[in-house]
């Protein structure tokens, strides 16, 4: 499968950001000096009565975030994810999610394709962290469309979310647009011999794989599941029973991330074979983002490998 555009997810989100804030008053963005980086920054040249940056202080753009909602706003707030939430877990948990704010986290730079940072900024443990902390709500969108369409949703539905971006331009998977539907996973690809859920950047590297699976006489179904919590049991639950295999795909540790997800729904609902494509719990390196997401086991490739096994060995 080739596509043929790329977009990067963090000019979606400014463009969503402008849009909002022409849209209701309310809403208001709290950067931490990554503004530029996130794209945020555009919002302050049109509204600068409604940005604030707080500077590097991860603590207080969190909780600076939690004031602004308890006086009624509708508070974006982020920098990259390897700061939020790995700086300031104890004042998402007890400032924003305790108190059950409207405080949506935007984070650029998950997963391993950060790149030549290195390890001490690839977040590939956010998505745990996060979904595991009552009250929020985590997504993990497929591409620049889909971010603005996310972006652009969750303005509407009250209480906290995190909102997990990549660094890169990436494939567009959804060129004709997308609508989000709250907690509602998307099937790209139907199939019946294994069912492949995937989340993030993982997204079109399941939609080749099923693409190349099919030249071999392997049916794939592919699930875009970008709301990682509430994560959508029924749809999981469905394919998983027709097609009898699944295989999960994510830009994150296999420890706790999406694929943990469905294996917590699949072990209660509808036992199924299955394989995790993910970090395998280790840590990054610095390097060039397609040569890493090679090494560590995040392309099409993977994903094929993981599927075909399970269908030979049933």
């Amino acid at each position: 499968m080739m596509f043929t555009k790329q977009a990067a997810m963090r000019d979606a989100y400014g463009e969503a950001l402008l849009e909002l804030g022409a849209a209701n008053k309310d809403v208001v963005v709290v950067g931490a000096d990554t503004t530029g980086s996130l794209k945020s920054g555009v919002f302050a040249t049109k509204y600068p009565e409604r940005f604030f940056n707080v500077g590097i202080a991860e603590q207080n753009l969190v909780s600076i975030a939690a004031g602004l909602a308890l006086a009624g706003k509708i508070a974006y707030s982020g920098t990259y994810a390897i700061f939020v939430p790995g700086k300031c877990v104890d004042q998402i948990r007890n400032n924003i999610c305790y108190p059950d704010l409207n405080v949506k986290l935007v984070c650029s730079h998950g997963g391993i394709s950060v790149g030549p940072d290195g390890a001490s900024h690839q977040q590939v443990e956010d998505i745990a962290i996060m979904r595991a902390i009552p009250r929020m709500k985590v997504i993990v969108p497929a591409d620049a469309p889909s971010t603005k369409g996310a972006i652009m949703a969750i303005a509407s539905i009250p209480g906290p979310f995190y909102v997990r971006l990549t660094r890169s331009a990436t494939p567009v998977v959804y060129e004709g647009g997308f609508e989000y539907k709250f907690g509602k996973a998307n099937v790209l690809h139907d199939g019946s011999d294994v069912v492949v859920f995937a989340c993030g950047i993982m997204v079109p590297e399941a939609l080749i794989a099923a693409e190349s699976l099919k030249a071999k006489g392997v049916s794939a179904a592919v699930v875009d599941l970008h709301t990682v919590k509430p994560i959508d049991s029924d749809t999981i639950a469905k394919l998983a029973k027709k097609c009898g295999r699944v295989v999960t795909a994510e830009e994150h540790n296999i420890l706790g991330g999406m694929g943990s997800a469905v294996a917590e729904v699949l072990g209660e609902v509808s036992p199924t074979p299955m394989k995790r494509v993910g970090v395998m719990d280790t840590f990054g390196e610095s390097g060039n983002p397609g040569e890493l997401m090679k090494k560590y086991g995040l392309t099409a490739a993977n994903i094929e490998q993981a599927a075909s096994s399970l269908v030979k060995s049933k």
